[in-house]
């Protein structure tokens, strides 16, 4: 009984692993179309442009599941998701305006650190020595690629640290909603994040050209598919898994800045990002008190 309990557990984590995977590759594509419309249009007003798609995607969803949503009894961790999310999501999406893709994934990265140990307060789940070993060694070659001291003080790099700080904080106010229909979750969090984001859109509006009409739509299109893929990563299984997985993000955002931007990698970044994978893959394999399984 107990192996089967197990082997269950396992398949979870395979699966939530793979959903994260899904996830982190819809969310680089996207951010290199934020990337390039941002020296256009302002973060405010690209983030309720894909809240306001995303909401057109899902509304027959919301139609249908408007009773699940009318009768959620957990509205105060539904506004502390999406006040986490709304904060994180902008300051993300300025970040990556103004810096190189690699650099604010880098910064990204020490999510997993701050979100292991909000797992271990908040949910309750237990985080091994050799997990917290691996994640520091990762956590190492964030500093080697971030290059601390080396790399000026900007709006973007505060940007980037902030989206940091409360990303964490969505991700267990979603695990801590756990058993909650997704089409609530989708439903709350656009519907918030759009209403949020409206007033200083409209301040800051530029008028939209024809041409970018369509990758401005993408945007949304892709976030709201990713967000899917991320819930369900975190409905399947443990944020202990699935928090030093996000490291291979690196290698994603590596590959679309050198291609897509021309932001030609520097060893510090190369040998960081080798690191940090190592890092991943280690802490992914490792089962707490235990061997890694061969």
């Amino acid at each position: 009984m107990a192996d089967a309990t197990r082997s269950a557990g396992l398949n979870d984590n395979l699966r939530g692993s793979l959903w994260l995977i899904g996830d982190m590759t819809l969310v680089v594509s996207m951010l290199s179309i934020v990337k390039a419309m941002g020296q256009t249009y302002p973060a405010v007003q690209i983030v309720f442009i894909r809240c306001l798609v995303g909401l057109m995607v899902i509304a027959p969803l919301i139609w249908r599941g408007r009773r699940h949503l009318f009768a959620t009894r957990r509205m105060p961790m539904h506004l502390l998701r999406v006040g986490c999310n709304a904060i994180a999501l902008t300051a993300n999406f300025t970040a990556v305006t103004s810096l190189p893709l690699a650099l604010v994934t880098s910064i990204a990265f020490t999510r997993p650190m701050i979100l292991m140990f909000m797992a271990a307060v908040f949910l309750g789940e237990r985080i091994g020595g050799r997990r917290w070993l691996a994640a520091a060694v990762g956590f190492a070659g964030v500093l080697v690629v971030a290059r601390p001291g080396e790399v000026p003080l900007s709006i973007g790099l505060a940007a980037a640290s902030l989206a940091a700080l409360f990303g964490p904080g969505a991700v267990v106010a979603t695990r801590k909603l756990k058993g909650e229909s997704h089409v609530v979750l989708m439903a709350f969090y656009t519907i918030a994040l759009t209403g949020v984001t409206a007033v200083p859109a409209a301040i800051l509006w530029q008028p939209v050209a024809w041409t970018d009409l369509g990758p401005l739509v993408a945007i949304g299109i892709l976030a709201q598919v990713a967000q899917l893929c991320f819930l369900r990563a975190h409905h399947t299984a443990e944020a202990r898994t699935l928090a030093p997985l996000g490291y291979l993000h690196l290698v994603l955002s590596i590959l679309a800045g050198q291609v897509l931007f021309g932001e030609v990698p520097t060893n510090s970044t190369l040998i960081g990002g080798a690191v940090i994978v190592a890092a991943a893959i280690a802490t992914t394999m490792m089962r707490d008190g235990r061997n890694p399984p061969t």
